[in-house]
């Protein structure tokens, strides 16, 4: 694959990718970021995989190089680390979704409550938690108490009580 005639846009797409990268990144770092930063950040970011890729295509013997160098290995090596790294859970509450503490609290309320998040009653919200499988023996009880712990069974029944049905 002969990528020389290319060459004139492919380096200029990696300046280009890099320089949205950084900057909407920096942004984000400070929440700074407006409009649509993130989303040109998340998207233009495969501008910058194709264009780095294609770069290295053109330069794969200066690329290869790096490998024999033991400071190009060590910077690599180091770089690879952190990646792996940044895959380990941080634990504590930052390893949740933003959303997950109030719907942890919606889930604790009783039926009564849910009824009036819902605008219904609560021999409504009840129907709708046994079309979702689930039981309830109380008002007092609660999505909780009905599914446990775990916050994508939460979610899921919550999503149940608070829909609206389906119209005819």
């Amino acid at each position: 694959m002969n990528l020389n005639p290319h060459r004139p846009w492919i380096t200029p797409m990696v300046i280009g990718a890099f320089l949205i990268s950084a900057v909407t990144g920096v942004l984000m770092f400070f929440h700074l970021d407006s409009g649509l930063n993130k989303t040109v950040h998340e998207w233009l970011s495969w501008a910058m995989v194709i264009g780095v890729s294609l770069h290295v295509l053109l330069n794969v013997t200066a690329f290869k190089r790096y490998f024999t160098q033991t400071t190009g290995r060590w910077v690599m090596g180091s770089m690879a680390l952190i990646l792996a790294l940044s895959f380990i859970p941080a634990g504590g509450s930052g390893s949740e979704p933003g959303f997950a503490p109030p719907v942890r609290a919606l889930a604790q309320a009783p039926i009564t409550v849910l009824a009036q998040v819902a605008g219904t009653s609560t021999d409504e919200v009840r129907t709708r938690l046994q079309a979702a499988g689930l039981t309830a023996t109380s008002d007092s009880q609660s999505v909780a108490d009905l599914v446990g712990g775990d916050l994508r069974k939460q979610v899921g029944a919550l999503s149940q009580v608070v829909a609206t049905p389906a119209q005819h």
